[in-house]
């Protein structure tokens, strides 16, 4: 096996006494495990940074095995890693896209769209600039791998207009007049995930505690605590922001 490629870098484990084990994601070949030695350096840990861009190097002798990786660093975001909410976002979108991709299956819209989401974290002035995509990312994540939402018909009347909410059970959108009586045993849905444009902060809060309930019940069952613990941590550092 032999494989080099541009790869965003999604996590990091130490692995003995100097390497390291690393997860990355290709645009043609998917999440790509790999064993690198000296990982633990002080030459390699700014260049072993989750989120940044890398030339990997994957070389094994049989599929089975573990593959080596050499990194060569193309681009780092590591300087905002000292920034308490966007290393919080940039924490969670790695951590996510690393505890949910199965490997080697190429998923070419979430690479192209995880790498915009990293860049508008890295450009914007403001959180407001980049929540709204990365609730976009965890949409598009969570229909990559088989659990789309129907944001497109009210489940309750099979119109698409004056759509509101969305049911918690069936992931289908549900209008106002659907809803009606019902409206607090649904999730609002927030009007840029079905129109597109700019967000308020309520909306941007609403749209985050939607495809947190689908990613919790749907992807992250068993995945551990920690992974838990990244999204609350950034859904916190969001709410004092706009506090």
């Amino acid at each position: 096996m032999h494989l080099r490629a541009e790869a965003i870098l999604l996590s990091v484990r130490t692995h003995g006494e100097h390497g390291a084990v690393v997860r990355a994601l290709t645009e043609s070949d998917g999440l790509q495990p790999g064993y690198v030695r000296g990982g633990r350096s002080r030459a390699l840990r700014p260049v072993l940074q989750p989120s940044n861009l890398v030339l990997g190097e994957w070389r094994s002798r049989t599929d089975e095995q573990l593959a080596g990786l050499t990194v060569e660093l193309i681009h780092s975001r590591a300087p905002l890693f000292g920034e308490p909410l966007p290393a919080a976002a940039l924490q969670w979108a790695t951590a996510l896209t690393a505890s949910v991709l199965p490997d080697a299956q190429p998923y070419p819209r979430l690479y192209s769209a995880l790498d915009g989401v990293l860049a508008a974290i890295e450009a914007a002035p403001a959180a407001r600039g980049w929540a709204v995509a990365l609730v976009r990312y965890e949409l598009l994540l969570l229909a990559e791998l088989g659990f789309g939402l129907d944001l497109d018909h009210c489940a309750a009347t099979g119109r698409n207009d004056d759509l509101a909410f969305v049911s918690p059970k069936s992931g289908v959108a549900v209008s106002r007049v659907g809803a009606e009586g019902y409206e607090a045993k649904l999730l609002r849905l927030p009007p840029f995930l079905t129109a597109g444009g700019a967000a308020e902060w309520d909306d941007i809060v609403d749209g985050l505690r939607l495809t947190g309930h689908f990613l919790q019940r749907d992807l992250l069952i068993g995945k551990g605590a920690e992974i838990g613990t990244a999204r609350a941590r950034l859904v916190d550092r969001l709410m004092r922001a706009v506090a």
